[in-house]
């Protein structure tokens, strides 16, 4: 927390205000669009996830539609999909930014459209904070005329080529879960650059209510709005963003110089001077061949001293729940999840917590 945020809440309080619309979810959402540029209009919603099933409701996705998506990421950006009565289509990553791969996403769509199905939507996530390659998504999106919904997530004040990540998508989202670079401690958002579909999303976010002096309803709405409460946590939570990004970025600085003359250890970072990335969290990948560690051993090792480490994302294609989804590429996504590993990375570790990490961390090397 910055500070800012309980004047914001008092001040909800204080004037009453405490339902799913008021001004702080006004003011939050023109502080995002601010921050966004490029055109933005922004939707504050309950959760992410909320902002993901809107964007494919608005895009016109139903029963036995395809959606094409990211398969190494969390699970709710896979699971609006289902919530449609869609059929996720999971594609695998790239080794430079870990994210959906444009071979394979053409592959997957060539034989889609053979099949007869053409897929009615791209999910392209921001793995990690790190931006994927939209150049080469946003190409394949008008040759065959998908659009893509960008889950911005974990990447809000990542930037390509100097624009902001949540400003590529035909409709993307964005979290502000309380783990993600800022949190209205549950909560997320639409983007997009059409007023009438931030105002379509808004109408769906309430109820669908129409118009009328009584409750009157001819299309099926959702409870997915913001409460001015959690909008006034953000709006104090836009105060120190930039610096929440610093910080993160320092921690992998801070992991790069751990591990810059370790054979086999090899930290994530930027492909190119391209891409910016918020570090939302660092990770690093360990290849056995030329290493005794391994992913595991370091996780393990680490929480017996009370430092949290976790694996990455196990891709969607490997989850249970999706065993009979059709999957399209190799196996770099499998490899990432065997290999790699989350380290802390929050905002607020202190210098001690650093100290006690790279004592670990040195001493297992």
């Amino acid at each position: 927390m910055g500070g800012a945020e309980r004047n914001y809440v008092t001040e909800a309080f204080d004037t009453n205000w405490v339902a799913p619309l008021g001004p702080n979810v006004t003011e939050f959402e023109k502080s995002l669009e601010n921050y966004l540029g490029n055109g933005s209009q922004v939707a504050a919603l309950s959760s992410g996830t909320a902002a993901l099933h809107l964007a494919l409701i608005l895009l016109g996705i139903g029963k036995g539609d395809e959606v094409l998506c990211q398969s190494m990421t969390f699970s709710a950006s896979a699971n609006p999909i289902v919530y449609q009565g869609a059929i996720p289509i999971f594609v695998d990553s790239e080794l430079d930014t870990w994210n959906i791969c444009p071979i394979s996403l053409e592959e997957a769509i060539k034989d889609r459209i053979l099949k007869g199905k053409k897929p009615k939507a791209i999910i392209a996530v921001h793995l990690y904070g790190m931006p994927y390659k939209v150049d080469e998504i946003k190409t394949i999106s008008k040759k065959y005329e998908i659009p893509i919904v960008e889950d911005s997530a974990e990447a809000l004040g990542s930037t390509y080529n100097g624009q902001k990540c949540g400003t590529f998508g035909d409709i993307s989202i964005l979290s502000f879960n309380g783990n993600k670079i800022i949190t209205t401690s549950g909560g997320g958002a639409l983007v997009t650059k059409e007023k009438k579909i931030k105002e379509k999303a808004i109408f769906l976010a309430t109820q669908a209510r129409d118009n009328e002096p009584h409750y009157e309803h001819t299309q099926i709405g959702y409870n997915y709005r913001l409460s001015n409460i959690c909008a006034g946590i953000g709006r104090g939570q836009m105060e120190v963003l930039d610096t929440h990004i610093g910080l993160r970025r320092q921690m992998n600085s801070f992991y790069k110089n751990i591990f810059k003359n370790e054979k086999g250890i090899v930290v994530f970072t930027e492909p190119s001077h391209n891409y910016f990335s918020n570090h939302w969290l660092s990770c690093i990948t360990i290849d056995e061949s030329k290493t005794t560690l391994t992913s595991e051993k370091i996780r393990l090792e680490l929480e017996k001293k009370n430092i949290e480490a976790r694996p990455l994302w196990k891709p969607m294609h490997l989850q249970p729940v999706f065993k009979d989804a059709p999957y399209y590429g190799s196996n770099i996504s499998e490899k990432l999840f065997k290999n790699g590993l989350c380290l802390p990375s929050g905002s607020n570790l202190n210098e001690a917590d650093r100290e006690r990490i790279k004592d670990e961390l040195l001493f297992l090397t």
